[in-house]
């Protein structure tokens, strides 16, 4: 029996992650560690284009349903149990997707990861009805959003458990699947934006954020226990955990400004700034992949040159600086100031072509972070 879920008030003060939305935060850890892992793996060991295709593929998945509860969560989360117990069971799903994750990188089986996902999905579907129950000003887009997911869920059990293969015309459909996904939120919205709370998504978002950034911190972790190991330190092995460490504090650095992210409820701000985010979100963790690739490399367990693994950070940092431009500073920041971080991209990707690749590739985020922080603060006067 579907029960209404009470609107929540968008303009509601001292709104702030929920601890059930922390603990779904959990389910997305395991899910984004596991994708991770996978692209570290399938690097090192030379199977790149498979690796990377896996990945995004995979993090997508695993982005997009966090990313739509959390969206539905910030209008319709009433603390009922009729909310608890459908968090429940996305939550289920969540762990059957991150348990099918490592066989997707592996073998390309792709049953778990669907059927987790399908889980999470037809979860969302029970709450997006029970919100347009009794809902006189946006029935009509919680029922948009209830058929599109519904939908495309058929579609994700064809293609993905009846008739999956890996093959390029599978890859196509599957493709063509996430266009359907994305699609849906465009055409629900339209009928009425949904009240989601601005100040809670922010916070929302830079949560996941820091959960991408722990990637990196364990990679980090990896590589001090790997320099100390062997009964000596690893001279390579230090500079490759200092430097990650810079390169990691200074993209949190960056991220999380003093300007809010998001300053505008205008549909197209929104949604620019609510899928954006999956270039920076995915870029984090795997930026924490290159750095285990680096490990593997350094300690002689890698079938890749050194070039591949300099360029197996050097290109998520590129994203992650691109992507923080696309979604705020570009919006935001006068043309000076808005074009540090494009600067800082293009600079970032020629550092694994340079002496102290890594090192460097540190030095370049610092210094845009520093730059970037003392520019705003003599813009707005309190520098």
């Amino acid at each position: 029996m579907i029960t209404a879920l009470k609107q929540r008030d968008p303009g509601e003060a001292h709104r702030t992650a929920t601890p059930l939305e922390l603990f779904v935060d959990l389910a997305s850890v395991i899910a984004i560690a596991a994708a991770a892992t996978g692209l570290h793996h399938g690097i090192a060991e030379a199977h790149l284009q498979e690796a990377i295709l896996s990945f995004l593929l995979a993090f997508f998945g695993i982005w997009w349903a966090w990313m739509n509860y959390t969206w539905f969560a910030s209008a319709y989360d009433d603390d009922s149990t009729q909310f608890k117990l459908a968090t429940f069971v996305f939550l289920s799903g969540a762990l059957v997707l991150a348990a099918g994750v490592e066989e997707f990188m592996v073998a390309h089986e792709l049953t778990l990861v669907v059927a987790g996902y399908v889980i999470m999905r037809l979860a969302m579907v029970w709450l997006w009805l029970a919100a347009a129950k009794n809902n006189t000003t946006h029935a009509a887009t919680c029922r948009r959003y209830a058929s599109g997911i519904g939908l495309a869920q058929i579609y994700w059990i064809l293609i993905g458990i009846v008739f999956w293969q890996w093959t390029g015309l599978m890859i196509a459909l599957f493709c063509l699947g996430i266009l359907i996904e994305i699609a849906v939120p465009f055409w629900a919205e339209k009928a009425n934006m949904t009240p989601w709370h601005r100040h809670h998504m922010i916070e929302r978002y830079g949560l996941l954020n820091i959960i991408v950034l722990g990637e990196m911190l364990l990679a980090i972790s990896h590589a001090i226990y790997a320099a100390v190991s062997g009964g000596h330190l690893d001279a390579e092995l230090i500079r490759l955990a200092a430097s990650a460490a810079v390169i990691t504090f200074s993209l949190w650095w960056l991220y999380f400004s003093r300007e809010d992210h998001l300053q505008s409820r205008d549909p197209n701000r929104v949604f620019i700034w609510g899928y954006g985010h999956v270039f920076i979100f995915a870029a984090g963790a795997a930026t924490g992949a290159g750095f285990a690739v680096m490990v593997e490399i350094l300690t002689h367990h890698a079938h890749v040159p050194a070039l591949v693994g300099h360029l197996s950070i050097a290109i998520p940092v590129t994203i992650y600086l691109a992507g923080l431009w696309l979604v705020r500073d570009q919006f935001y920041l006068s043309t000076a100031n808005a074009a540090i971080l494009p600067v800082a991209a293009v600079i970032s990707l020629a550092t694994p072509f340079v002496p102290f690749a890594v090192e460097a590739l540190a030095g370049v985020v610092l210094v845009a972070a520093i730059v970037r922080t003392k520019r705003l603060a003599g813009a707005d006067g309190t520098g």
